[in-house]
């Protein structure tokens, strides 16, 4: 027997209330976040059903291409989120596109995310707790766009005001574009992301895009994608190409969500990697 809706969301904000009280964890060696058969590290979420995936968004397929994966169906818009928070960590994966695509987003370029430092409750990034996502800070994966870097502003519960995180970074004068030797910015509400590096300047949201620098493999390949967590700042790495980073953040720790967003997505080979000293 399935548990009723109102038990399923009580026993979700107890999770995330444990989940606040034990200290984020530290990784000491490679801790494996799927473990090629089920989804066991994760609880899910989405706008529709909230913790209940009655539309299975999030499974686990036996074999595609050479193994197991996780299969993210994009059919509403939530998250694959972590039972556990974690801090000072390398998140390393490997994605590819599959090839279905959901209203609103059927004909834009595919896109979904990964929320690291991921604050609050689930849903928390509307004011009725009822969104897709939660307050964090986004490696954007989209066509054409993947390496862009979000702040996902969210509410507190008994707070009227929207929290947004801070981060600071570089980016080209005149553009959003993340650049090493460029002009400092804080990050905040008012400016709240950075494209990464070589974007493409002519970019649209439609299925496909292609960037002419774009370090994203065509569709159908697998990417390897990197996220290191060093405090409050964030270095993010594409097919062993840095795209995009941000210094001295506000957020430090959390836990971490991997976004669905309208379009069918695999990953495998999750791990979280100590940092080098």
């Amino acid at each position: 027997m399935k548990p009723k809706p109102a038990l399923s969301l009580f026993l979700l904000l107890l999770g995330a209330t444990v989940a606040r009280a034990q200290a984020p964890i530290t990784p000491q060696k490679v801790i494996a976040l799927f473990n090629g058969k089920d989804l066991s590290s994760f609880t899910t979420w989405d706008r529709v059903h909230g913790s209940e995936d009655r539309d299975q968004v999030f499974s686990v397929v036996e074999r595609i291409d050479d193994g197991p994966a996780i299969r993210i169906s994009g059919r509403h818009f939530g998250g694959l989120i972590t039972r556990q928070r974690y801090t000072n960590y390398r998140f390393v994966a490997e994605f590819r596109w599959g090839l279905i695509t959901w209203e609103p987003r059927r004909d834009k370029a595919r896109d979904g995310g990964l929320l690291l430092h991921c604050q609050g409750e689930p849903g928390n990034n509307e004011p009725d707790f009822r969104g897709p996502y939660m307050r964090s800070v986004e490696y954007q994966i989209i066509e054409g766009g993947t390496g862009d870097l979000i702040l996902v502003r969210g509410y507190e519960r008994g707070k009227p005001d929207l929290i947004c995180p801070t981060l600071h970074t570089t980016i080209t004068p005149g553009t959003r574009q993340w650049n090493p030797a460029g002009e400092p910015v804080l990050l905040t509400i008012g400016r709240h992301r950075t494209d990464w590096q070589h974007k493409d300047p002519e970019w649209k949201d439609v299925l496909g895009f292609r960037g002419r620098r774009d370090v994203e493999k065509p569709v159908g390949q697998w990417n390897r994608l990197e996220a290191i967590c060093d405090g409050g700042s964030v270095t993010f790495r594409l097919n062993g190409v840095k795209v995009n980073e941000g210094r001295d953040g506000s957020l430090k720790e959390g836990r971490i969500l991997i976004q669905s967003e309208g379009a069918e997505m695999f990953f495998r080979k999750i791990e979280l990697h100590p940092l080098k000293r």
